[in-house]
């Protein structure tokens, strides 16, 4: 979307309303033939797997005895996370996709809807084509009902028909976007438990970056997020889903996106204006280790000794 529908990240183009569909269905094609081609070739001999990792927050429904919110938090999954899995998974794109694009391409004349199609052919190849999901999550949001005036230029962002909304009193510690929302990844976890056949899941991407630098390199913000996002990994694992591993975001700090060398993801702090870039520990490292260490939460009599 931020690729080709915003122009906000490179390749930088703005075609609005087919520009996100037409480069996720090329994606979701050259995964599966990525795979089939593992699957043919290197299989047999290296026993490797070969899996996609896909990034999504959690849309919970404003008011929960509401079937529009409810059904707006669905849309909001669906939009995300089911763009892509679903056809992984289930072999074709979630319906309410297909029927909410389809009807707002309709509506502005056009004869084919701008969410493209798979053949049966495309369906029945790129179906199964995961060994394994990971999953990149960062935060939840809010989400209720929202009607879209007609536009004769549509969006990814309209076609969904919703908005979103975030607590106040969440924590936001990093960039505007990432508030700490530790229950939304233990109801995404059990989303994809429910959805897609309790699939074998890596936790690719979890962590929350500073905006403003910490001399003191005391990151108690990131310790808490970790702490809380962890744990419901450890509640969704007892509510019998398959999470086989995790991996914090990130190591170090990085160049992010369009936000450069100014978001900090990183256990480590970079000294970029430094050419030799040294490396020194965050708080979180230490305590991070621990959890490595105890592969879990771990008991403090342990690591004292």
């Amino acid at each position: 979307e931020q690729g080709y529908e915003t122009g906000e990240h490179a390749p930088g183009l703005k075609l609005g309303g087919c520009g996100a569909y037409k480069a996720a269905h090329h994606i979701i094609k050259t995964h599966a033939k990525v795979w089939h081609s593992y699957n043919s070739t290197w299989r047999r001999e290296q026993r490797g797997m070969v899996g996609i990792s896909l990034t999504s927050g959690w849309g919970e429904p404003v008011d929960p005895h509401s079937q529009t919110d409810r059904d707006a938090a669905e849309r909001y999954i669906q939009f995300h996370l089911g763009w892509f899995a679903n056809p992984i998974y289930r072999g074709d794109y979630p319906e309410v996709m297909k029927n909410y694009v389809g009807k707002k391409s309709a509506q502005q004349g056009l004869g084919t809807s701008r969410l493209p199609t798979f053949s049966v052919q495309e369906k029945t190849y790129i179906k199964g084509t995961s060994d394994f999901l990971g999953i990149g999550h960062f935060t939840t949001r809010y989400v209720l009902q929202k009607n879209f005036p007609f536009l004769q230029v549509s969006s990814y962002r309209t076609d969904h028909d919703l908005a979103e909304l975030v607590d106040p009193n969440w924590p936001a510690p990093g960039p505007k976007w990432l508030y700490s929302v530790p229950w939304g990844f233990r109801r995404l976890l059990n989303f994809i438990k429910t959805q897609y056949g309790n699939p074998l899941i890596y936790v690719t991407e979890n962590g929350v970056s500073e905006t403003v630098q910490c001399p003191q390199l005391c990151d108690e913000w990131r310790i808490q997020y970790l702490k809380g996002y962890i744990n419901e990994i450890l509640k969704a694992l007892n509510d019998g889903v398959n999470v086989k591993g995790y991996t914090a975001w990130s190591l170090l700090d990085k160049f992010e996106w369009n936000k450069g060398f100014s978001e900090r993801f990183g256990l480590y702090h970079i000294d970029f204006k430094d050419k030799n870039k040294p490396r020194y520990p965050k708080a979180s490292v230490d305590y991070y280790k621990k959890i490595i260490s105890a592969n879990g939460f771990p008991n403090p009599r342990e690591v004292m000794s």
